[in-house]
Protein backbone atom coordinates (compact mmCIF):
# COMPACT_ATOMS: atom_id res chain seq x y z
CA UNK A 1 0.00 0.00 0.00
CA UNK A 2 1.14 3.34 -0.69
CA UNK A 3 2.55 6.03 1.49
CA UNK A 4 -0.71 8.30 1.79
CA UNK A 5 0.70 12.41 1.76
CA UNK A 6 -0.50 15.52 3.03
CA UNK A 7 1.06 18.73 1.48
CA UNK A 8 0.99 21.97 3.33
CA UNK A 9 2.27 25.54 2.62
CA UNK A 10 1.10 28.53 1.64
CA UNK A 11 3.83 28.89 -1.34
CA UNK A 12 1.56 27.44 -4.48
CA UNK A 13 4.88 26.80 -6.37
CA UNK A 14 6.42 24.95 -3.47
CA UNK A 15 3.20 22.69 -3.49
CA UNK A 16 3.40 21.82 -7.56
CA UNK A 17 7.03 21.08 -7.06
CA UNK A 18 7.16 18.79 -4.39
CA UNK A 19 3.92 17.11 -5.81
CA UNK A 20 5.49 16.66 -9.01
CA UNK A 21 8.04 14.87 -6.99
CA UNK A 22 6.28 12.90 -5.49
CA UNK A 23 4.19 11.51 -7.49
CA UNK A 24 6.87 10.07 -9.70
CA UNK A 25 7.02 7.21 -6.74
CA UNK A 26 4.68 4.54 -7.63
CA UNK A 27 4.74 3.86 -3.68
CA UNK A 28 3.69 7.31 -2.47
CA UNK A 29 0.29 9.05 -2.95
CA UNK A 30 -0.52 12.91 -2.15
CA UNK A 31 -4.09 12.78 -1.13
CA UNK A 32 -4.59 15.95 -0.36
CA UNK A 33 -3.12 20.06 0.04
CA UNK A 34 -3.59 22.85 1.75
CA UNK A 35 -2.35 26.63 1.38
CA UNK A 36 -2.97 27.26 5.57
CA UNK A 37 -3.37 25.54 9.08
CA UNK A 38 -7.24 25.00 9.68
CA UNK A 39 -7.39 23.81 5.90
CA UNK A 40 -4.72 21.18 6.90
CA UNK A 41 -5.88 19.81 10.14
CA UNK A 42 -9.50 19.80 8.60
CA UNK A 43 -8.34 17.40 5.97
CA UNK A 44 -5.68 15.66 8.03
CA UNK A 45 -9.04 14.70 10.48
CA UNK A 46 -10.95 13.64 6.67
CA UNK A 47 -7.81 11.99 4.96
CA UNK A 48 -6.04 10.29 7.76
CA UNK A 49 -2.84 10.66 5.55
CA UNK A 50 0.30 8.42 6.80
CA UNK A 51 2.83 11.48 6.45
CA UNK A 52 2.27 15.51 6.17
CA UNK A 53 5.08 17.40 5.03
CA UNK A 54 4.21 21.14 6.26
CA UNK A 55 6.28 24.65 5.58
CA UNK A 56 6.70 25.37 8.79
CA UNK A 57 7.33 29.03 7.57
CA UNK A 58 3.48 29.84 7.00
CA UNK A 59 1.56 32.96 8.35
CA UNK A 60 -1.51 32.66 10.41
CA UNK A 61 -1.35 29.67 12.01
CA UNK A 62 2.08 28.61 11.69
CA UNK A 63 3.75 25.27 10.82
CA UNK A 64 4.57 24.46 14.64
CA UNK A 65 1.00 25.09 15.45
CA UNK A 66 -0.18 22.49 12.79
CA UNK A 67 2.59 20.04 13.61
CA UNK A 68 1.43 20.08 17.40
CA UNK A 69 -2.08 19.03 16.45
CA UNK A 70 -1.56 16.76 13.71
CA UNK A 71 0.76 14.86 16.15
CA UNK A 72 -1.32 14.80 19.09
CA UNK A 73 -4.69 13.81 17.08
CA UNK A 74 -6.71 10.56 18.15
CA UNK A 75 -5.26 9.17 14.70
CA UNK A 76 -1.71 10.97 14.91
CA UNK A 77 0.15 11.65 11.72
CA UNK A 78 3.77 11.67 10.98
CA UNK A 79 5.24 15.33 10.20
CA UNK A 80 8.14 15.83 8.16
CA UNK A 81 8.57 20.08 8.10
CA UNK A 82 9.83 21.96 5.70
CA UNK A 83 11.71 25.16 6.11
CA UNK A 84 14.40 27.93 5.56
CA UNK A 85 15.51 28.43 9.83
CA UNK A 86 18.43 26.75 11.10
CA UNK A 87 17.97 28.39 14.14
CA UNK A 88 19.02 26.51 17.02
CA UNK A 89 15.89 27.21 19.38
CA UNK A 90 13.37 26.87 16.35
CA UNK A 91 14.43 23.82 14.69
CA UNK A 92 14.28 21.92 18.67
CA UNK A 93 10.60 23.65 19.07
CA UNK A 94 9.76 21.81 15.88
CA UNK A 95 10.89 18.89 16.64
CA UNK A 96 9.74 19.06 20.37
CA UNK A 97 6.26 19.78 18.70
CA UNK A 98 6.37 16.15 17.29
CA UNK A 99 8.10 16.24 14.10
CA UNK A 100 9.69 13.53 12.76
CA UNK A 101 11.70 14.92 10.43
CA UNK A 102 13.09 18.47 9.72
CA UNK A 103 14.39 19.13 6.51
CA UNK A 104 15.61 22.14 4.83
CA UNK A 105 13.42 24.08 1.52
CA UNK A 106 16.65 24.90 -0.14
CA UNK A 107 17.70 20.70 0.09
CA UNK A 108 14.08 19.29 -0.16
CA UNK A 109 13.63 17.98 -3.96
CA UNK A 110 17.33 15.95 -2.83
CA UNK A 111 15.93 14.80 0.63
CA UNK A 112 12.07 14.63 0.78
CA UNK A 113 11.74 10.95 -0.30
CA UNK A 114 14.08 9.77 1.94
CA UNK A 115 13.14 11.67 4.98
CA UNK A 116 9.07 10.54 4.50
CA UNK A 117 10.48 6.74 4.33
CA UNK A 118 12.08 7.02 6.84
CA UNK A 119 9.26 8.91 9.58
CA UNK A 120 7.36 6.37 7.51
CA UNK A 121 9.60 3.44 9.37
CA UNK A 122 8.83 5.54 12.84
CA UNK A 123 12.20 6.82 12.68
CA UNK A 124 13.94 10.20 12.93
CA UNK A 125 15.29 12.18 9.76
CA UNK A 126 17.50 15.27 9.65
CA UNK A 127 18.92 16.56 6.83
CA UNK A 128 22.84 17.00 7.67
CA UNK A 129 22.73 20.59 8.15
CA UNK A 130 20.35 20.59 11.03
CA UNK A 131 22.17 17.40 12.18
CA UNK A 132 25.23 19.07 12.94
CA UNK A 133 23.51 22.16 14.78
CA UNK A 134 21.78 19.84 16.60
CA UNK A 135 25.21 17.71 17.88
CA UNK A 136 26.49 20.77 18.59
CA UNK A 137 23.87 22.06 21.19
CA UNK A 138 24.43 18.28 22.56
CA UNK A 139 27.90 19.16 22.94
CA UNK A 140 27.12 22.46 25.07
CA UNK A 141 24.40 20.69 27.01
CA UNK A 142 21.11 22.97 25.66
CA UNK A 143 18.84 20.95 24.52
CA UNK A 144 18.64 17.45 26.38
CA UNK A 145 20.94 16.48 29.19
CA UNK A 146 22.24 13.10 31.12
CA UNK A 147 22.76 9.52 29.91
CA UNK A 148 23.31 6.50 31.15
CA UNK A 149 25.74 4.14 29.37
CA UNK A 150 25.80 0.31 30.27
CA UNK A 151 27.17 -2.67 28.80
CA UNK A 152 29.66 -3.41 26.18
CA UNK A 153 28.91 -2.34 22.71
CA UNK A 154 30.46 -4.28 19.87
CA UNK A 155 32.80 -2.93 16.81
CA UNK A 156 29.85 -3.39 14.63
CA UNK A 157 27.30 -1.34 17.24
CA UNK A 158 29.88 1.52 17.31
CA UNK A 159 29.85 1.98 13.59
CA UNK A 160 26.28 1.72 13.49
CA UNK A 161 26.17 4.56 16.27
CA UNK A 162 28.57 6.17 14.92
CA UNK A 163 26.65 5.99 11.23
CA UNK A 164 23.09 6.97 13.15
CA UNK A 165 24.99 9.84 14.82
CA UNK A 166 25.72 11.80 11.33
CA UNK A 167 22.60 11.35 10.03
CA UNK A 168 22.31 8.49 7.32
CA UNK A 169 19.00 6.61 7.46
CA UNK A 170 18.67 2.78 8.30
CA UNK A 171 18.64 1.45 4.51
CA UNK A 172 21.94 3.63 3.98
CA UNK A 173 23.44 1.91 6.78
CA UNK A 174 22.27 -1.70 5.96
CA UNK A 175 23.70 -1.02 2.19
CA UNK A 176 27.08 0.22 3.41
CA UNK A 177 27.03 -2.96 6.03
CA UNK A 178 25.82 -5.29 3.66
CA UNK A 179 22.94 -6.32 6.01
CA UNK A 180 19.13 -6.25 5.67
CA UNK A 181 17.44 -3.10 7.07
CA UNK A 182 15.42 -5.30 10.02
CA UNK A 183 19.31 -6.10 10.95
CA UNK A 184 19.73 -2.61 10.93
CA UNK A 185 16.74 -1.46 13.08
CA UNK A 186 17.41 -4.28 15.40
CA UNK A 187 20.83 -3.43 16.21
CA UNK A 188 20.12 0.13 16.82
CA UNK A 189 17.05 -0.90 19.72
CA UNK A 190 19.86 -3.87 20.78
CA UNK A 191 22.23 -0.46 21.62
CA UNK A 192 19.51 1.42 23.29
CA UNK A 193 19.22 -1.51 25.59
CA UNK A 194 22.14 -1.76 26.60
CA UNK A 195 23.25 1.87 26.65
CA UNK A 196 19.81 2.63 28.66
CA UNK A 197 19.49 4.85 26.05
CA UNK A 198 15.61 6.46 25.26
CA UNK A 199 15.68 8.34 22.24
CA UNK A 200 17.37 9.24 19.47
CA UNK A 201 18.60 12.61 20.72
CA UNK A 202 20.26 10.53 23.53
CA UNK A 203 21.98 8.11 21.42
CA UNK A 204 24.33 11.31 19.34
CA UNK A 205 24.77 12.61 22.65
CA UNK A 206 26.40 9.28 23.50
CA UNK A 207 28.11 9.09 19.74
CA UNK A 208 29.86 12.52 20.91
CA UNK A 209 31.14 12.13 24.37
CA UNK A 210 32.24 8.75 22.96
CA UNK A 211 34.49 9.99 20.19
CA UNK A 212 32.40 7.73 17.22
CA UNK A 213 32.01 10.83 15.83
CA UNK A 214 32.31 14.58 14.92
CA UNK A 215 30.77 17.68 14.01
CA UNK A 216 31.73 19.19 10.38
CA UNK A 217 31.84 23.07 10.57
Amino acid sequence: MSVQILLVGHHAMLREGLRSLLQNKSDMEVVGESADGSTAIRLARQLKPDVAVIDVDMPGMDGIDVTRQLTHESYPVKVVAVSTSLKRSFISEVLRMGASGYVLKERAFHHLVTAIETVRAGEIYLCSKTANILVNDYIRGRLWAGYSSNGHLTDREREVIKMLAEGKPSKEIALIMGVSVKTVDATRRRIMQKLNIENFAQLIKYAIREGLTSVDA
